[in-house]
């Protein structure tokens, strides 16, 4: 059998890579300090024999022993969202960089076979070119965008300088069930399904027609196992749809009031992944459709009950070191 970790596995992202795992029969080894995580995603996998919890603070000094025997470790323990990176960025490197590092060494000190990244399209930050490749202009704009590109730096260079096999992958906006629903900001579906819910106008960020190249949660997943199983390393790759949606056809589907605030600085018009790279080398392509994520979206939407709400007069007040370091008067 063999063994994967996964930090951050309580959160978004890692529970459902910690799902395909198990499916797949793997022994799973979940790392996460719960700054991000929810006990409800990890709760699933409590009564199944080949998993196992740490709660453990990455960025500081750990008992590393739990890295021995392991095959694959998939790093997507993170800091997250833009505001909370402006207002803090020692938090955001303690966690983005330094419990990288800290991975890096452990890996290397216990040979693991690969280590997967996760990193994230914001590195791009105001792309150039659309469809963007991996060759686009590195330009993170917030120290959220920063601190994950450092942590890919990082993870390339262990693979350059000391061998250890590794797999960079840049996430495109990621969507799908058990995403946070702390009481950050942030992702568009948290705010409008919440919104949804209590009968409030959906909150347009412009005009609406922005796109987003939205992909779904457990096609991240099977792109991270795709990474893993393959015998590639020392490559960066795309991770989307390469199929951007607009913030209006979003709320259309979700079929809410709308109302437009204004649109915020920093932000590109578009995300779109070039994905040609990973479908041609590691022979991974989407699979879930936006209509159906959505879909299942609405189907789960009661999850969102605990989920702040969000009024335009909130948001403005959330938003106010966003405009100001990111704005006209930085």
């Amino acid at each position: 059998m063999k063994k994967a970790i996964v930090t951050g596995g309580a959160g978004f992202i890692g529970s459902h890579m910690v799902e395909l795992l198990l499916e797949k029969e793997y022994q799973v080894v979940v790392v996460d300090n719960m700054s991000n995580g929810q006990l409800d995603n990890i709760e699933l996998f409590k009564d199944n024999s080949n998993y196992s919890f740490f709660n453990i603070d990455l960025s500081k000094k750990f008992d590393d022993s739990i890295f021995e025997n392991t095959d694959y470790v998939f790093h997507m323990a993170a800091l997250a969202d833009i505001v909370p990176s402006i207002e803090e960025p020692k938090k955001y490197f303690k966690s983005n960089v330094t419990a990288t590092l800290n991975v890096l060494e452990a890996c290397r000190k216990y040979g693991v076979k690969k280590i997967i990244y996760s990193a994230s399209s914001s590195c791009y930050g105001i792309p150039e070119n659309y469809p963007t490749n991996e060759n686009a202009k590195i330009a993170p704009e917030y120290p959220y965008a920063l601190t994950k590109r450092m942590g890919e730096e990082l993870v390339l260079h262990w693979n350059k300088l000391y061998k250890l096999p590794a797999i960079s992958l840049r996430y495109f906006n990621v969507y799908g069930t058990r995403a946070r629903t702390n009481g950050t900001y942030g992702a568009v579906f948290k705010v409008f399904l919440k919104q949804k819910l209590e009968n409030k106008p959906l909150t347009i960020v412009g005009d609406g027609n922005q796109t987003r190249d939205f992909i779904y949660v457990t096609d991240v997943a099977k792109a991270n196992l795709s990474a893993a199983i393959s015998d590639i390393d020392g490559e960066i790759f795309n991770v989307g749809t390469g199929s951007p949606q607009s913030i209006n056809k979003l709320a259309n589907l979700i079929d809410g009031k709308k109302i437009y605030i204004p649109k915020r600085p920093g932000e590109p018009d578009s995300t779109h992944a070039d994905i040609t790279k990973i479908q041609s080398i590691l022979n991974w392509k989407p699979e879930v459709k936006f209509k159906e994520g959505v879909k299942i979206m609405l189907e789960n939407i009661d999850y969102w009950k605990e989920a702040p709400l969000w009024s335009s007069e909130d948001i403005e007040k959330a938003t106010k070191s966003w405009f100001k370091y990111l704005g006209s008067e930085k």
